[in-house]
């Protein structure tokens, strides 16, 4: 009866303990800054309500114009709904509708009748073509032009004392006789003044950056924002909420995507630039931007060489064939005849240098150890440079009779 001894395996992997302990400081790190991020992005959401907003202190907010006019004994108020927007127009009143392009065609129908009949002022900040058309009528939108600072070159009294302001953006059209264009951008204005009877007037601006906080300092911008605005004791400052019931109508599509199209089917939609961020606050932004950095720095930290690299024992021992056979079977699936070739030569080499009488610094120098390998051999026509410095082979063929001379010029040159 023969005895079987089973060896009991060696195992190199980590048990879940050891896990456990390597990777709790870099989770307790990264819960750390998650909840800072959220936390501090929540902070900030919180008193920074996106552009054009009359409580936003951010650079494309407008809590500076808003501030002032309140200085100056308007009151100003926030409308997020068609419903609060509608019901606050009269002729003591300015409405200022940020986002007209936002607004659906029954929406934009809607706004026009009220406005229209309240004989105050409606300010409509970069209507594009559907818009101007229907809240608007007899203004044209046009293409757009980079804001820059420019002169009013009309009669309207507010213009004329701002003086310089930084206009452009979309430009007007209007065959009324009775609209004010100013502010001229290539040939076009980019403020329009259109009466509406009974006292009441629209004006339409075509960029919104005379109202940002971060250009209200620059140029006449301040004294255009304060007299376009200010014209009423009462302002509503109309944003247009995603979440207003009255854009859940039949059309259920913003204005702009029905308006009229120009002649050959092409759409301008330089007016109607809006994008999903326009609608973060900006606080979140800000949060996921530090919440990607603090992970790439972590990704570095792990991922720096803390020191030199140092030679372990094998848990295992591996027989040198088994060593052998693996590497040539990754150097095979690699398609890595010329690596091979290297390994083979210089192994040969290596072993050839004693066995020539040439010392260990100098196996690979072919000057030096062709001449003492040539003398050793019986065949001294044999192509040894080729043999042991040349190049790669091109087939596996190949390769295995470059094996195989090796192997014969060390047979030969050890009996020698």
């Amino acid at each position: 009866m023969t005895a079987v001894t089973t060896a009991s395996p060696t195992s190199t992997a980590p048990s879940p303990g050891q896990v456990w302990t390597r990777a709790r400081g870099i989770l307790a790190v990264v819960l750390i800054l998650v909840v800072a991020g959220i936390t501090f992005a929540a902070v900030r959401s919180g008193t920074n309500h996106g552009q054009l907003d009359p409580r936003s202190a951010d650079p494309k907010g407008s809590r500076a114009v808003a501030e002032l006019l309140k200085a100056r004994g308007i009151s100003v108020s926030v409308a997020t709904t068609l419903d609060e927007a509608t019901a606050a127009t009269g002729p003591d009143t300015t409405l200022l509708v940020t986002g007209p392009n936002l607004l659906t065609r029954s929406q934009q129908l809607r706004l026009d009748d009220a406005a229209s009949a309240s004989a105050g002022r409606t300010l409509l900040v970069a209507p594009g073509r559907g818009a101007t058309h229907r809240l608007a009528p007899g203004i044209r939108a046009e293409s757009h032009q980079a804001v820059s600072a420019l002169a009013p070159a009309c009669e309207l009294p507010a213009a004329r004392r701002a003086g310089t302001a930084d206009m452009g953006g979309t430009r007007y059209t209007t065959q009324d006789p009775t609209a004010v264009a100013c502010y001229p951008s290539a040939g076009l204005p980019s403020l329009v003044v259109l009466p509406t009877g009974a006292g009441g007037d629209t004006v339409v601006l075509g960029s919104p950056d005379i109202l940002h906080n971060e250009r209200l300092d620059k140029q006449g911008n301040a004294s255009l924002a304060l007299q376009l605005l200010g014209s009423r004791p009462h302002l509503v400052w109309y944003l247009p909420s995603l979440t207003d019931p009255s854009a859940t109508t039949e059309d259920g599509a913003p204005g702009d995507g029905d308006e009229e199209q120009p002649e050959g089917g092409a759409r301008d939609d330089s007016a109607d630039e809006s994008s999903f961020l326009d609608l973060v606050p900006s606080g979140w932004l800000w949060g996921t931007l530090q919440l990607a950095l603090a992970a790439v720095l972590a990704a570095v930290w792990r991922a720096r060489r803390l020191g030199p690299l140092v030679t372990e024992r094998l848990p295992v021992a591996i027989r040198a064939s088994e060593s052998a056979e693996g590497r040539s079977l990754l150097y095979r699936k690699a398609n890595a005849r010329d690596r091979t070739a290297d390994a083979l030569r210089a192994a040969s080499r290596t072993r050839l240098a004693p066995l020539a009488g040439v010392p260990a610094r100098d196996a690979h120098t072919p000057d030096v150890l062709l001449p003492a390998v040539s003398a050793r051999v019986t065949a001294p026509d044999r192509d040894l440079r080729t043999l042991l410095f040349g190049t790669a082979p091109s087939t596996d063929a190949a390769l295995v009779l470059l094996a195989d001379q090796l192997d014969a010029l060390e047979r030969e040159v050890r009996t020698s």
